[in-house]
This record gives structure tokens, C-alpha cells and sequence, in this order.
């Protein structure tokens, strides 16, 4: 699936321009703040438009994950030294 993935993120890069402006299209290039949770509508929707391009293992919850690791999902609380208003 590695090797999958791979091909797959490549065509998003051809089509999109960068994995970096499909992935933040989603929200339009806006965080999402303040969710707690393990997944959502947008890492739902995410995880369908992945698996419709023929990548694999991206299940909702890990896209979920993925998406605070990259910080479009910012789930800091605030009194947490990387919390911003």
C-alpha cells in the first residue's frame, strides 16, 4: 500500500499542484480550532476523496490525526503553550 499511496499522492501533486493545496482546500486554508475528537465530517470526507484516488489505510481517524499533526485541526487548550487565540 506504500507504494499505492505513493503513486496516488503523486496525481493529487500533478492535479493540485502540491499535496499542501489539496489537503488545506478542504477548509479553505482555515484551522479548525477547539474539536476533540477522533474524527470528524472533514476527515470523513478527506478519507472518501483519498480511497475514491486509490490510496489506502486512510481511515478517518488516521486522517483525523493527520490533520492536527499538520495543523489545519488545532486542538490545543488553553493552557497549552502552543494555544493561540
Amino acid at each position: 500500500s506504500a507504494i499505492n499511496n505513493a503513486q496516488a499522492f503523486i496525481e493529487i501533486q500533478k492535479e493540485f499542484g502540491s499535496f499542501d493545496e489539496y489537503i488545506w482546500g478542504f477548509t479553505n486554508g482555515k484551522v479548525i480550532k477547539h474539536e476533540y475528537l477522533t474524527e470528524s465530517d472533514l476527515s470523513s470526507k478527506i478519507s472518501k476523496d483519498l480511497k475514491k484516488r486509490g490510496m489506502k489505510f486512510v481511515g478517518p481517524t488516521i486522517i483525523y490525526s493527520y490533520l492536527e499533526a499538520v495543523g489545519i485541526i488545532d486542538n490545543h487548550q488553553e493552557n497549552c503553550f502552543k494555544f493561540k487565540k
